[in-house]
């Protein structure tokens, strides 16, 4: 019998492909790492709270890191081709940033977004170069995401499912490696806790895998907003849980446990009042002159919370969140009281409990016994 021999190698394709990994490697040459902010609290309390600011990458927020990766697993797997589109689904972020690779490589793009998705993404991502294609109904962007991939010829992004497995949770400067180097003088580096939110809960496993990796002590909270699935799905221990309405605040909480949340690697989750996100989101504006995105707000919020306690309890040390994207994105929904006013949401009693914390402390008995607040 003849041996069977099929070569598909490609030429001008490699020469294209080793060209478009250099380019978005190049990228992350050029991108310095993003700062670590820290929120002011007592200085007797011995307590420290930093924000690491991933707003400052190029594309403005938490997403460049992962729209690196998935570019670079896409390209190396081989699923990347040239002139074909990119699609992905997407509250709005994550399609600014793969948008910008898109362009980079030189690739069209595809963003399915919610028809809620904020005006200034959706500029952003035209800006460069994608196209906005949008649906009614969040729970129909991965079908729909799908469908165009297979009408179009192109490639499914599919960040939810891929964003754990793109990512080095062992270091390579990854997000976590980044922010335990920065600790590195402080006088508490290995934080008591890191607060993180859940998107894709890519973020959430890459930190909790990473400190896992290197027996730190940390514990990992994750946050979560209404209209999100990931806190039942993970304190009933029910993969198929599901929310039958999107989230109001853009990027985090999804109506449906993803492929990238990996519960068995988190210690705590809260499940964060929306009002709550918009009240820590504009605290921080007052405390450090810096407006951000609704999710930072989750995660403030929660990591108040574990301040407090820690302050009850008499223990020092270091607590981390997040600032994921800027607040200039956000301008007509967080920081508008008419948006307020038509969602329903009264921040008044929120705002008080984190004056009352910053002042004395403590944190008021009545949200305290909410357990969601």
């Amino acid at each position: 019998m003849a041996t069977l021999d099929v070569d598909r190698s490609d030429e001008s394709y490699r020469s294209w492909l080793k060209e478009a990994v250099r380019k978005v490697q190049a990228d992350a040459n050029r991108s310095a790492d993003t700062h670590l902010l820290r929120f002011p609290l007592p200085e007797h309390w011995g307590i420290d709270l930093y924000l690491k600011d991933e707003s400052t990458h190029p594309t403005g927020s938490l997403k460049h890191r992962l729209a690196r990766s998935l570019f670079l697993y896409g390209l190396c797997n081989g699923w990347i081709r040239p002139d074909r589109p990119v699609i992905e689904a997407s509250s709005g972020s994550t399609a600014v940033s793969e948008a910008y690779f898109a362009k980079l490589i030189g690739v069209p793009f595809i963003a399915v977004m919610p028809r809620t998705t904020s005006a200034e993404k959706c500029r952003l991502i035209e800006f460069h170069g994608g196209r906005c294609h949008f649906v009614d109904d969040s729970r129909t962007m991965y079908a729909e995401s799908a469908r165009l991939a297979v009408e179009t010829g192109g490639h499914y992004m599919d960040q939810f499912t891929y964003a754990e497995r793109a990512t080095d949770w062992r270091g390579n400067n990854n997000i976590a490696e980044s922010m335990f180097q920065q600790l590195r003088l402080e006088r508490y580096p290995e934080p008591a806790w890191i607060v993180a939110t859940a998107g894709t809960g890519g973020t959430s496993a890459t930190i909790a895998r990473y400190v896992h990796y290197m027996q730190h002590d940390t514990r990992i909270c994750v946050a979560d907003p209404e209209n999100s699935c990931f806190f039942d799905g993970w304190t009933h221990h029910d993969p198929d849980a599901t929310s039958d309405c999107g989230s109001r605040i853009e990027g985090i909480g999804r109506p449906r446990m993803e492929p990238s949340f990996v519960p068995g690697a988190i210690d705590r989750m809260m499940k964060v009042p929306d009002a709550a996100s918009v009240a820590a989101v504009r605290a921080l504006d007052r405390a450090i002159g810096r407006k951000a995105g609704g999710s930072t707000g989750t995660g403030l919020w929660s990591a108040l919370r574990i301040v407090a306690e820690m302050v009850a309890a008499g223990r020092t040390g270091s607590v981390v969140t997040l600032i994921c994207d800027p607040g200039d994105r956000y301008l007509d929904k967080y920081y508008s009281d008419t948006w307020l006013a038509g969602q329903g949401l009264d921040i008044t009693p929120y705002e008080r409990t984190i004056e009352i914390l910053l002042a004395t402390g403590r944190w008021p008995a009545p949200l305290a016994a909410a357990g969601t607040a």
